[in-house]
């Protein structure tokens, strides 16, 4: 059996970057859910599918084909053959991201690749319904936030490191409409499961969180040996 850690919250909490280091420490999968669905985003900017018409959007999936690789414990997005792990961190490809996100049929070819790939190996998997739907039988589920004006600056430094430039008010303006889509969408919306831990991030230092799910992780491992034995 193998070990799942879901880690589920809104834009700018900071998931991906615990995900990362909690899955380096164990020696676990990472699985970035979010860059899948900007690569179904990024394939129909690619190919100017309107992503505000379902229907054009769903008639694409089939001609779609998602590859995850690893190297040097990094994992690399391919579309159709090609890396394209750098071309779908832009902004627009984000906007595409959230749109096509919430289509039904978008979500179930993506969550029964996320679920084969938990089948046969120990994965941490961030997202925002890994542990509501993804990975219900999760051995650890997170439920990470900040406040919005913290995840702000948070995706603010992100975004200019990458020569992007906005406000603090402009990109907290952003992620209030992300989280209020997330939030209120038909399919899986955003939302803590009932099993899961909130984890409040806004005060907190990364090595902090990392430390809490780790100490959580040796926790549960130990109570699974005592039911074994």
């Amino acid at each position: 059996m193998s070990f799942k850690i879901a880690i589920d919250g809104p834009s700018g909490a900071g998931k991906t970057t615990l995900a990362k280091s909690v899955a380096k420490k164990l020696g676990f999968t990472y699985i970035d859910t979010g860059a899948m669905y900007r690569t179904v985003g990024l394939y129909m900017l690619n190919n100017g599918i309107d992503i505000n018409n379902e229907k054009d959007v769903v008639k694409e999936l089939d001609n779609i084909k998602i590859n995850l690789k690893y190297k040097d414990g990094i994992q690399l997005i391919f579309l159709n053959g090609k890396d394209v792990s750098s071309d779908i961190r832009m902004n627009e490809v984000s906007h595409a991201a959230s749109v096509v996100s919430v289509y039904k049929d978008v979500r179930e070819k993506l969550v029964f690749m996320q679920r084969e790939l938990a089948k046969s190996t120990n994965v941490v998997m961030d997202g925002r319904d890994i542990g509501t739907n993804v990975l219900k039988d999760a051995n650890i589920k997170i439920f990470l936030t900040a406040d919005v004006k913290m995840r702000a600056i948070r995706r603010m430094e992100e975004l200019r490191e990458k020569g992007i430039n906005k406000t603090v008010a402009e990109v907290e303006e952003e992620l209030k409409i992300r989280d209020d889509r997330d939030m209120n969408r038909e399919n899986n919306p955003l939302k803590k499961a009932e099993d899961a831990i909130e984890l409040d991030t806004t005060n907190m230092k990364v090595e902090e969180e990392v430390n809490f799910i780790i100490n959580l992780y040796n926790e549960r491992k130990g109570e699974d040996n005592e039911n074994n034995d």
